[in-house]
């Protein structure tokens, strides 16, 4: 089945640049108040609230994600450089429950990178029940866009391997997104 917006392209970075991007990840400071451990960058999503305040930015982007965000910018996958990066680790037996990401935070691109193991992400239509699942090889970009932006829900579902896959092992998603401001002032 295919969802309209959706686009993924594999092999979208080298292994030794994956290498290279696992290493700066992991020498930064990890988040574990959630069921797995996350990073952020440029903008803090609040969870609770599902919010971001643009008023108040964390900093520049570390240079790994500046890079990629310039290139998703020069490869016209987002109109600019998106300026927000999370960071979620899942090692086999953790996911994330299906969810759309936040509209009025974040603008109408959602791009997120694998890295490490590969996994199998469901994807479902709430108002028709239609369903789609989708491998993300390791070092493949998937891209959320129009109907898969704003109308189908994403999930990783928390197993320990995944049907016709195998087994999972650890597993980085840097998920880029552009922070929608307040523009009426």
């Amino acid at each position: 089945m295919t969802v309209p917006g959706l686009g993924l392209v594999p092999e979208w970075i080298s292994e030794g640049r994956e290498r290279d991007i696992v290493a700066a990840v992991d020498a930064l400071p990890w988040d574990a108040s959630l069921r797995r451990r996350v990073q952020h960058h440029g903008y803090r999503y609040a969870y609770r609230g599902r919010k971001v305040d643009a008023a108040e930015p964390l900093g520049p982007l570390p240079t790994w994600a500046a890079e990629l965000a310039a290139r998703l910018c020069s490869e016209a996958i987002f109109t600019c450089p998106p300026d927000q990066v999370i960071v979620n680790e899942y090692v086999p037996g953790q996911g994330i429950s299906a969810h759309i990401d936040c509209v009025p935070c974040f603008g109408p691109v959602v791009a997120s990178l694998s890295l490490g193991s590969g996994a199998v992400m469901e994807l479902s239509q709430p108002t028709t029940g239609l369903r789609a699942a989708v491998w993300l090889p390791p070092r493949s970009l998937l891209v959320l866009a129009e109907d898969a932006r704003y109308r189908w829900r994403h999930a990783i579902p928390a197993r320990k391997s995944d049907p016709d896959r195998g087994p999972r092992g650890r597993r980085l998603s840097l998920t880029f997104r552009t922070v929608l401001r307040d523009r009426r002032g």
